[in-house]
């Protein structure tokens, strides 16, 4: 098995993509000099350039970063159709919990976890 560097990564998924350095690198924000620098290997890929090619392109944040996994992600389509898969006869309240649950801001997970941390504390106040 090959493993390849992060920056070997991002030129496998910009030829993927049939994106030039300077098309791939507008994208996001940087020049065709940047990303030919990371391809390269001659400098690093920011958390912040990470996530941007993850957003922009579609690619798994997972395997960009370690190589393990598929290069793009599943649409939203077809992650709600797995999900639908994988908890095939529990109830819908259930299925719609987790799919709220995906289609959440990280506003919304924050507040939530509040609401769980504050109910447990009421909760450990009553035992």
């Amino acid at each position: 098995m090959i493993c390849l560097t992060q920056g070997e990564r991002i030129k496998e998924t910009r030829k993927s993509l049939n994106l030039t350095l300077e098309k791939f690198g507008e994208k996001i924000g940087v020049t065709k000099t940047a990303i030919s620098r990371i391809e390269k290997g001659e400098r690093g890929c920011t958390e912040q350039m990470t996530k941007a090619i993850c957003r922009e392109f579609g690619v798994d944040y997972i395997w960009l970063t370690t190589g393990e996994g598929e290069m793009f992600v599943d649409s939203d389509d077809d992650f709600i159709e797995k999900i639908d898969r994988i908890m095939a006869g529990e109830s819908d309240i259930r299925k719609n919990a987790i799919k709220a649950l995906v289609n959440a801001s990280t506003e919304d997970i924050e507040a939530l976890d509040r609401l769980i941390d504050l109910y447990l504390q009421a909760k450990n106040e009553k035992d």
